[in-house]
């Protein structure tokens, strides 16, 4: 996550079919949008932003593939060399038998692999002191645009005039 320094103009709407449709209108306009909070997800926000599409699911396999590979490998190891056992007449080593204990290490590298993989790409770590917000409301009930006005070359009028026509409550200026 970006730290947030300097100077933002927030839009803050009131309904999430408001805000999605003036994401392309805004940057069709040429408003450089930083980020939209809400609080909850609105389907198609990203791609309005211009987003590019999450390549969590190759952590999410990769993970998973070590967790397989560290299961059969601990398993034929030690059942078939280290401490081989004959246990009802079958093989040390025996592929099916190993089935549910694979399963099970693949599912907890995944899931412990991609809590991580999230902590650290969103900048959540237990250092991390974001306390910085836009508007208390954007956990609640309101939806907040903020808009970086050191990337923009637009005025600030110009921005807020786009802004409150394409269905802003309020407009604020916040420093940070």
């Amino acid at each position: 996550m970006a730290e947030l320094t300097g100077k933002y103009l927030v839009g803050v709407y009131d309904d999430d079919d408001t805000v999605l449709h003036a994401v392309p209108r805004l940057r069709k306009a040429g408003v450089k949008i930083k980020e939209v909070y809400s609080p909850f997800p609105i389907h198609g926000l990203d791609d309005a932003l211009g987003h590019p599409r999450t390549r969590i699911g190759i952590a999410a396999f990769l993970f998973g593939l070590t967790g397989c590979c560290v299961a059969l490998t601990l398993m034929i190891w030690t059942m078939g060399f280290d401490w081989p056992m004959i246990i009802g007449g079958k093989d040390s080593i025996s592929i099916p038998n190993y089935i549910p204990i694979t399963f099970e290490l693949t599912v907890l590298f995944t899931a412990f692999g991609m809590v991580t993989t999230f902590f650290i790409s969103n900048g959540l770590s237990p250092a991390a002191h974001n306390h910085k917000r836009f508007d208390v409301r954007s956990t609640d009930n309101k939806f907040v645009m903020a808009i970086d006005m050191g990337r923009n070359s637009m005025s600030e009028e110009e921005i807020t005039r786009a802004l409150k026509d394409s269905g802003a409550e309020e407009v604020n200026i916040r420093q940070f």
